[in-house]
């Protein structure tokens, strides 16, 4: 399993890597203004629909139930199911994205109501223009459901990376628009047909491409739906709390939907390369082990993916807690990125990564359920999480401004996990090991060393290597404090589990 979480996370870094760029390019051209805001709009929209009815709530209904049919009526029958859900799919997205593009100045109105005018024009355009990739990367999301089923991960890990290199490409080429918002728009749209063309040549290399067929009831179906109804239903849960951000976002200082979304970008990386990695590994390897009635393997893999994504997420949250501003300044402050963009995104990544721990497991912890065929206990803690998230939103905003929004949101997170990883324990559903307490104990003795380097080791870094460096300083001290910090948490983090008896490779 280890090798298929890191194969997928490899994919996944080279994404986040990918999109690193992207989001360098973006702050030096957009910046944090209102071309930057009318965008983040544009390119939220249709982010949006697709985490509610992609994704995570698709792959939790598809992965089991596509898997359950090939185990117990062969592989005809999944791949029957598949096209017809294919079908489904084309129809459904083909209606919304009509629907969107007739409707979309009500639609920017509900998102970000408080946009000035000519802002506001601006992300209208931008949305349909941005909107179709919703219809291509929804297939996409049908197609690597099939190929994740069948233990071929890399096509889909690695769709994202095209994303990134077409709006790079479009930013580059932001001459030849009316301005860099229209360029990066129309990269997203060309990176959902790119993506779809990707994931599809794989599926047909393994001839286990889904082909549209007339949706009738059986093969699974009414299974499906059953999952999907609940997990979409969450999905949207999380979506109406990004809403919200986005909503409240608007009717504040211009530039704090970009720090929301430019801070959100660094706390995606880790989550991306990790627990969504590890949770595309996970749910197929906990069905087919609880289909076989291996459940102690199922809850063994289990605790190895929250040990692994754990120890390597946690290093990110104490740095995103400790040294946001140097972060962000040395990643971004460029071009039209200044240092009141760099102040503000760091307030919002600090509070943001309190979250992280919590969504790195986030995956892990639901596979409990999920691969049980069970989407309705997620909905409900889920529920729980986003009643405390959006009350705290309107407690904070008035004190922490956009920073509230990020904090409610991860005090939600982890009020999410707690209620899901209780009812899992109390349910049998989970089977937490002493190796993977020891790993715990251990990760947080190796955040603490590395708190505290960040903390006390930062000031004699940049006054030690200024004098070299010069304009770099900034980079160049979190290049120095980044490679000490790993070194000391990695010799901290191993050397307690070894001392404890845990066993490095499982």
């Amino acid at each position: 399993m280890f090798k298929k979480i890191l194969s997928v996370g490899g994919w996944t870094l080279v994404s986040r890597v990918t999109g690193f760029l992207r989001d360098l390019v973006m702050a030096a051209v957009l910046g944090g203004g209102p071309v930057a805001d009318a965008f983040v709009v544009a390119f939220r929209l249709p982010n949006h629909f697709r985490a509610i009815f992609g994704e995570g709530a698709f792959n939790s209904a598809f992965v089991p139930t596509y898997g359950g049919l090939r185990e117990k009526a062969g592989d005809l029958a999944a791949k029957l199911f598949a096209d017809r859900i294919m079908a489904l799919m084309i129809a459904i997205q083909a209606a919304i994205l009509a629907a969107a593009t007739l409707w979309t100045p009500s639609l920017v109105g509900l998102l970000a109501p408080g946009l000035p005018p000519e802002t506001f024009t601006l992300a209208v355009a931008l949305t349909r223009i941005t909107f179709p990739y919703l219809f291509f990367i929804t297939l996409v999301t049908l197609i690597s459901g099939v190929l994740n089923a069948h233990d071929r991960f890399w096509a889909a890990a690695a769709a994202p990376v095209l994303l990134n290199l077409s709006m790079v490409a479009a930013l580059l080429c932001a001459f030849l628009f009316p301005s860099a918002g229209y360029a990066a728009a129309w990269g997203v749209s060309v990176s959902g047909l790119l993506q779809l063309l990707l994931v599809w040549s794989d599926a047909s290399r393994a001839r286990i491409a889904p082909k549209p067929a007339m949706p009738r009831r059986g093969a699974g179906m009414g299974r499906f739906f059953k999952l999907l109804g609940p997990a979409v239903v969450g999905s949207a849960g999380v979506q109406l709390a990004m809403f919200a951000d986005t909503i409240i976002a608007s009717s504040l200082p211009t530039g704090a939907l970009s720090a929301l979304y430019y801070a959100e970008r660094l706390y995606q990386l880790p989550l991306g390369v990790v627990g969504i990695a590890a949770g595309t590994v996970l749910l197929p390897e906990m069905t087919r082990r609880i289909a076989a009635g291996d459940v102690a393997g199922a809850h063994a893999a289990q605790n190895r993916a929250v040990g692994l994504t754990l120890a390597l997420a946690a290093p990110c949250a104490v740095a995103f807690v400790v040294l946001p501003d140097l972060i962000l300044g040395a990643l971004f402050r460029r071009g039209a990125f200044d240092a009141a963009a760099v102040q503000r995104s760091a307030a919002v990544l600090a509070a943001y990564a309190i979250a992280l721990p919590a969504s790195v497991i986030l995956r892990s912890v639901t596979a409990s359920f999920y691969s049980r065929q069970d989407t309705a206990t997620p909905l409900w803690a889920s529920f729980a999480g986003y009643a405390v998230n959006i009350a705290l939103k309107i407690l904070l905003i008035g004190r922490f401004g956009v920073v509230g929004l990020a904090l409610a949101t991860s005090v939600g997170a982890w009020t999410n996990v707690v209620i899901l990883w209780v009812l899992a324990l109390r349910r049998g559903f989970a089977g937490p090991s002493r190796a993977l307490l020891l790993t715990l104990a251990a990760i947080a003795a190796g955040c603490a060393v590395l708190a505290l380097l960040g903390l006390f080791g930062r000031g004699p870094a940049e006054a030690w290597i200024a004098p070299v460096a010069g304009r770099f300083t900034e980079l160049a001290t979190l290049a120095v404090l980044g490679l000490a910090g790993l070194l000391a948490y990695g010799v901290v983090l191993l050397g307690l589990m070894r001392v404890s008896g845990v066993p490095l490779r499982r």
